[in-house]
């Protein structure tokens, strides 16, 4: 297969399925999909000589992890459409692979809002 076809047959692959692709490559090659974390810069020296490590950047976009689907499967289902916009296969497909990330790069506030709504029907879940 060219490279030209492998590319052809990812973009036909759902949501769900690319995300299951880059899981399976990340644990074949042992190597992460995760852009690389900046260091922060040089520690400064502080007055008095004293070292001092500046302030870590604050961070703005989260991950939420579906960690476990409860007993309530169809309200987790339901509840993963209202906020990614999947279709039920999709949303289904996506609750059953759990653990997995069901939204990236969202603010604190909308990933508190989605842990809030799935953990009431059941689900269990992670902000990273």
């Amino acid at each position: 297969m060219s490279v030209e076809e492998i590319l052809g047959a990812i973009k036909e692959l759902s949501v769900m399925d690319l995300s299951k692709l880059v899981k399976m490559i990340e644990e074949e090659f042992g190597v992460s999909a995760a852009p690389p974390v900046a260091v922060a810069g040089a520690v400064a020296a502080a007055p008095g000589g004293a070292e001092e490590a500046p302030a870590a950047e604050e961070k703005t976009e989260f991950d939420v992890h579906l960690t476990e689907i409860g007993d309530q499967k169809i309200k987790v289902i339901k509840e993963v459409r209202a906020f990614t916009g999947l279709g039920l296969r999709e949303a289904k497909e996506a609750v059953e692979a759990a653990p997995n990330v069901i939204k990236e790069g969202v603010s604190q506030e909308e990933a508190d809002k989605i842990k809030e709504a799935l953990e009431a029907v059941g689900a269990g879940v992670d902000i990273k």
